[in-house]
């Protein structure tokens, strides 16, 4: 039902951006206060931050003791251009897109890399391409969970335990919220600033015994600037698994990440961060199935994300428009609530089907979600009055 009568209830935190994504719950500077500003990250204190900082994440997502793990510049983009550029060339890859930044990494390999033997297997926002052509005798390059779709693989299961060739993942968007069957991955990347909702620059490259194999066998026919090199003389750079990064990292985005994975511990780790955002996607579902003018824009049940759920119009007279008719009515909602201060960020993605894209991640308090629902409403009557006002 929608309604011109402006609701009384406000969510407590308005910020459903997808990234960077709202704080945990309770979060403020004093979280900040042991930072080891004014150090070296080479110093024991900032060395023995950065360590915990990847035994926290390898114990709350459980990465099996094989992998290594390592903070590596320039977010969830940095990781995965590292592996590319390190990983990729030893034999035909299969690049895997059904969204924006699936996308992005297939124009990297056949534009940049130029590598000669690529396939592609791309989708539409909304589904998933066909996963049963993969090759997995070539390398593999995926995102597990679509951020600017909403559509995710629902498991590794498509994955052969046999396979020859390299998995490598993008999982900014899913790591910390989805189930990551990390026998199936030999590369998986992510950020902190996603379900975590900690700050901005540093990414996460973990690499299965396997991705090790192939950097300390395999010199790709390119050169590599000094941020992407893993290696050195043959054999992997192992300090930076432990601590100790390519380029400095900021202490305090540092502090933040370790406030959030304690944060992640205390309330009973990845299980229980699961259960947070299955929890909160659970909500706009049940709202999107008595919506008269709102659906999912990821078409399988199966498929759809609980961190980056995508929306679409499905009201007749929205639907009836063109995409800049529809991009208008979307921002007009997005505006609106921003004008109100009850939703921060939650148009769609720049180049996704017009719509509203609302974060359910780990950090969100269902609450939040459940006082936002007739704001959403209030919003789309008040934007499908001006609509037929000056129709």
């Amino acid at each position: 039902m929608t309604t011109l009568t402006k609701p009384g209830l406000r969510p407590a935190n308005p910020n459903f951006s997808s990234g960077p994504c709202a704080k945990r719950p309770g979060w403020s500077v004093e979280a900040l206060k042991a930072a080891a500003l004014g150090r070296s990250h080479r110093a024991k204190i900032g060395k023995g931050k950065l360590e915990q900082a990847i035994e926290l994440t390898r114990e709350i997502l459980k990465v099996p003791a094989g992998y290594r793990i390592g903070i590596v510049p320039a977010s969830d983009t940095g990781a995965v251009e590292m592996a590319l550029w390190s990983l990729l060339g030893e034999r035909g890859v299969d690049m895997v897109a059904w969204e924006s930044f699936g996308s992005g990494w297939v124009t990297d390999v056949v534009k940049q890399l130029k590598l000669a033997d690529v396939r592609k297997f791309e989708a539409g926002y909304g589904v998933l391409p066909d996963l049963t052509q993969i090759d997995f005798d070539r390398d593999v390059v995926f995102t597990w969970n679509g951020t600017t779709s909403g559509v995710r693989v629902p498991n590794g299961d498509f994955i052969p335990a046999d396979r020859k060739g390299l998995t490598i993942c993008d999982a900014t968007s899913a790591a910390f919220a989805q189930r990551l069957d990390f026998d199936k991955l030999d590369v998986v990347t992510f950020s902190w600033q996603k379900v975590l909702g900690g700050e901005g620059a540093h990414g996460m490259l973990i690499l299965s015994p396997r991705a090790v194999e192939r950097l300390e066998t395999y010199k790709p026919a390119w050169p590599l600037p000094k941020i992407f090199r893993l290696t050195s003389g043959g054999k992997l750079i192992e300090g930076i698994f432990k601590g100790e990064t390519i380029n400095t990292p900021s202490m305090l985005c540092v502090e933040d990440y370790l406030d959030a994975l304690q944060w992640a511990k205390s309330i009973g780790g990845l299980e229980a961060l699961i259960a947070r955002a299955d929890a909160n996607a659970a909500v706009l579902d049940r709202f999107v199935a008595r919506s008269s003018w709102l659906g999912h824009l990821a078409v399988d049940p199966a498929t759809r994300s609980n961190t980056s759920v995508c929306l679409s119009f499905t009201d007749p007279d929205v639907a009836a428009l063109d995409a800049d008719g529809q991009a208008a009515f979307a921002k007009g909602i997005v505006s609106t609530l921003d004008r109100e201060g009850v939703a921060y960020d939650i148009g769609s993605y720049r180049d996704a089907p017009p719509g509203l894209r609302i974060w359910c991640g780990a950090t969100v308090e269902t609450s939040d979600l459940e006082a936002l629902l007739p704001w959403l409403d209030w919003a789309f009557a008040m934007q499908k009055a001006s609509l037929k006002a000056a129709a």
